[in-house]
């Protein structure tokens, strides 16, 4: 990527999720970032100079805060205030996620108001530019005072202590630092709390995993569309007609993007053939259908699950984009008015709140993949395909009654989806009260976000198992049926993973499946197909 420029007010989520997944991206601050900050900087000092007791810069942290020291202790505050917080527990955060958290702090400071020099802000960028990144681990913020722990972590490898990771091994920051030729961080006051009084952490989870859930929505159009035709399901569901009399956007987008998915297949057919195909009376009073005119909720109304991961993601955007482009530390310096401000920006409510609502929507969808997952194998809801997808094989052949298909995959993925509703509980709601009862109200914003992250996870890999058993489904059913779009995606999938002729062990499957995800290899299939077509 080339060269990217922050200003704390402009950033995008593409650009965080960018950075996040480029080695060695090179990020600089603007020439009027860089002015703000000096700006901020110089106020700071004068407001020291006056001897006025200045939050976390000559006082001390929380509770604290009505002890008041001079000016000439206050980088030795700093220092210590960093090191008493690195006490985080868990695994460490994955190399995106503290990417993603370099930048999104960077940005913070561009904004001009933390009271830090620009060289802050370019210590952080070093970091990046040079892909060494802080071993930070997962657990021990509550998302109040900010990401306090794990922000730690970050600027401790600043000031030249504890472990980084370079190309995927873990050294002694200072060994790093010194075999780049870069030089620790000299803190000054409000140095430290600058660094890890923020929301960037939490903020890192969440930009992944809203994107993640992106490209989840996606799939499971694809995946319903695929299971409407291993069905042979009625594409009606999905008309233009019906979604527009309950327009929620997110629905809408949802039920075309199956729609058009489907468009030219011989085997999910509009809703007039469908009930051709089904009978009539025939002058009598009563007779059973040939086949229902109506799927099961799972597909019918797939677009009405989809589309509340879709709107859900609509505000979770713009409440994350205007997360990563904030001010969330305290105190901040207002350069303009000469005056400094308390308060609690860092209190990170909205990304609590976004990602327990995602995590809801993403569980969700695992749910409905996992109902279509069960109509595919199971012999009585099938429509005439095999009992767990197996081979079709003849009745006097040795091999009729050894295998069982699917059966162990339907199972794992309705273990995935239970782990990923269980997951989905609202974090937020649990607050503590910490730090003797100063930090008496927490956003749990990282636990939040961290495990909406794992919920996509786990959602992908159910959308994974789905594809693979829609695909041996169809296989079975006879792939020529099937429309342009979704034989595309049918391809890509058999280019990497063959049908399932005997039983075999399919966790190698699943891992190719979702390397085709995550490279958006499937969508992109079904969107050239779509343009060719």
């Amino acid at each position: 990527m080339t060269t990217l420029k922050i200003d704390g007010r402009s950033l995008t989520l593409d650009d965080v999720h960018a950075v996040a997944r480029t080695p060695g991206a090179h990020v600089e601050c603007t020439a009027e970032a860089a002015e703000a900050m000096r700006a901020s900087r110089e106020l700071k000092t004068r407001l020291i100079a006056t001897g006025a007791p200045i939050y976390g810069v000559t006082t001390g942290f929380g509770d604290s805060a009505n002890r008041q020291i001079s000016a000439d202790k206050a980088a030795a505050l700093q220092r210590n205030m960093i090191l008493y917080h690195l006490n985080g527990t868990g695994p460490l955060a994955p190399d995106e996620v503290v990417r993603a958290t370099l930048l999104i702090r960077a940005n913070c400071l561009a904004r001009g108001n933390s009271g830090v020099r620009p060289a802050v802000a370019a210590h952080l960028l070093d970091l990046l530019r040079h892909d060494v990144l802080p071993a930070v681990p997962e657990r021990g913020s509550v998302g109040a005072s900010g990401d306090l722990i794990p922000l730690c972590y970050v600027a401790a490898a600043l000031i030249g202590e504890g472990e980084v990771r370079q190309r995927g091994v873990l050294r002694p920051t200072g060994d790093v630092l010194s075999a780049l030729g870069l030089t620790a961080l000299d803190l000054e006051a409000k140095d430290g709390l600058a660094l890890i009084n923020g929301t960037s952490f939490s903020a890192a989870y969440a930009v992944l995993a809203a994107h993640d859930a992106h490209r989840l929505a996606a799939l499971a159009d694809i995946c319903t569309a695929l299971a409407s035709e291993a069905l042979l399901g009625n594409r009606g569901h999905y008309a233009a007609f019906i979604h527009d009399q309950r327009p929620h956007p997110g629905q809408r987008t949802s039920a075309r993007r199956i729609h058009d998915l489907l468009e030219g297949s011989d085997l999910s057919r509009p809703h007039d053939q469908i009930v051709d195909a089904a009978g009539s009376l025939d002058g009598q009073g009563y007779a059973v259908l040939r086949r229902s005119i109506q799927d099961r909720y799972s597909l019918r109304c797939a677009p009405h699950v989809n589309g509340v991961l879709r709107d859900t993601l609509s505000w979770v955007a713009e409440w994350l984009t205007t997360e990563v482009n904030a001010s969330t530390d305290n105190p901040l310096f207002d350069a303009a008015n000469s005056s400094v401000h308390s308060g609690g920006n860092f209190y990170a409510g909205h990304v609590a709140q976004a990602m327990d609502a995602l995590k809801v929507a993403v569980a969700n969808v695992a749910d409905l993949l996992d109902r279509q997952l069960e109509l595919l194998v199971d012999e009585k809801l099938n429509n005439g395909l095999t009992p767990n997808l197996i081979p079709r094989f003849a009745e006097d052949s040795w091999e009729a009654g050894l295998h069982h298909g699917f059966k162990g995959m339907q199972i794992a993925a309705s273990a995935l989806t239970a782990e990923a509703l269980s997951g989905s509980s609202p974090a937020s709601l649990h607050s503590r009260s910490t730090e003797a009862h100063n930090q008496d109200k927490v956003s749990l914003a990282p636990i939040a976000a961290r495990e909406a992250r794992s919920v996509v996870a786990l959602a992908e890999e159910v959308a994974a198992i789905h594809l693979l058993a829609a695909c041996q489904a169809l296989d079975l059913r006879g792939p020529d049926g099937m429309s342009p779009r979704t034989r595309a995606v049918h391809r890509v999938v058999r280019a990497a993973v063959p049908f399932t002729d005997r039983d075999r062990r399919l966790d190698d499957a699943i891992r190719k499946v979702l390397g085709l995800f995550r490279a958006d290899t499937l969508t992109r299939a079904a969107d050239q197909a779509a343009a060719t077509d």
